[in-house]
């Protein structure tokens, strides 16, 4: 059997996932021998600055994506949210894991653990950490008075800030603590509805060369269909919408809103177009692959993709009603509401 390179981030979490992917992919293949090659980021190096200072997009994975395009690894091990939509010429993502815990976990301070079991209770002008822009604009949402402070590094770090008191209470994505054994230090795991979380949010990305045969085989195993088809759906989404960092900003230039709410994610109606179009796309994908999938995932013969759209006036501004099946993932239907688009059921 062949040897395969695993490229991956050197924190605590980034190791776990591959070698999580080390361990599948030689129970899969008796006689595989898996390395890993740990490859520093550009936001490994840069702990201190903010990620839209940064530049937001790749800061995880460029020098990942170079290792593998230079052949220096075979593959990439990636958690899905970080990976940007739009690859580099040459790469694909072949495999898709299962997802964990798809939502945010709020984590507070001992002194507030018995008081608080939802961001409503946090205390007036409660100091919050989180790195994600995402994450502050829902927040300042719901809770305008919050402080909302900058919060960088790995996750058993950013466990220490906040037992240092340099938070209240900080924000990070269930999966990682489930996977890295912190479980236990979640208060209160936050449902979609409330805060709408990453998309890809759970999963693993694995990713690798196009024209690289034998290891893309080899990595078929790890794919899981549901997760795959909601996960494409969502990077679909915010592709179509020019997604990443920056999203939720919009210049004063530009005053046409969705639903009229400039406070939650403004967005020209040409993007929500391109936005729909290529989720549709996707939807269609989805269903043609589930009504002809072998795997006995539990998707009826009978669904059909997304199939209409219609634009209807609501409190003065355009709003965009997407019509899905009930049999189209939550998932998705969370990456529609990262539009402010209305999801009914047909």
């Amino acid at each position: 059997m062949p040897k395969l390179i695993i490229g991956s981030r050197g924190s605590k979490l980034a190791l776990w996932q591959a070698n999580w992917v080390k361990s599948k992919l030689e129970k899969a293949h008796p006689g595989l021998t898996v390395e890993i090659e740990i490859i520093k980021t550009t936001g490994d190096k840069l702990t201190e600055a903010s990620l839209v200072q940064i530049g937001g997009k790749g800061v995880f994975t460029k020098e990942i994506e170079d290792a593998l395009i230079e052949r220096r690894v075979d593959l990439a091990v990636h958690s899905l949210k970080d990976l940007p939509t739009a690859l580099p010429d040459g790469l694909h993502i072949i495999a898709i894991t299962e997802r964990e815990d798809v939502r945010d976990a709020l984590i507070v301070s001992e002194a507030l653990r018995a008081n608080v079991k939802s961001i409503k209770d946090l205390p007036q002008g409660a100091r919050v950490g989180t790195s994600s822009l995402r994450r502050r604009a829902q927040l300042l949402h719901q809770r305008p008075d919050l402080q909302i402070h900058e919060l960088r590094g790995n996750v058993d770090t950013r466990l220490r800030k906040l037992d240092e008191g340099q938070y209240d209470a900080i924000i990070l994505a269930s999966a990682g603590l489930i996977r890295l054994g912190f479980s236990d230090r979640i208060t209160v795991r936050i449902e979609i509805d409330e805060m709408l979380t990453a998309v890809g949010q759970g999963a693993l990305g694995i990713e690798t060369r196009i024209d690289d045969q034998p290891t893309n085989l080899l990595l078929e195993v790890l794919n899981h269909e549901p997760t795959r088809h909601a996960a494409e759906a969502e990077r679909a989404l915010l592709r179509g919408l020019g997604g990443g960092c920056a999203v939720p900003r919009l210049s004063g230039s530009d005053q046409k809103f969705v639903r009229g709410r400039r406070s939650r994610l403004a967005l020209p109606a040409c993007r929500i177009r391109r936005g729909l179009a290529e989720t549709k796309r996707s939807g269609r994908r989805y269903a043609r692959r589930a009504s002809s999938s072998r795997t006995g995932w539990g998707m009826p013969s009978s669904c059909t993709c997304p199939s209409s759209t219609k634009v209807t006036p609501w409190g003065g501004a355009r709003s965009t009603t997407l019509w899905l099946t009930s049999t189209w993932p939550a998932p998705a239907r969370a990456a529609m509401r990262a539009a402010r688009l209305t999801v009914r059921p047909k």
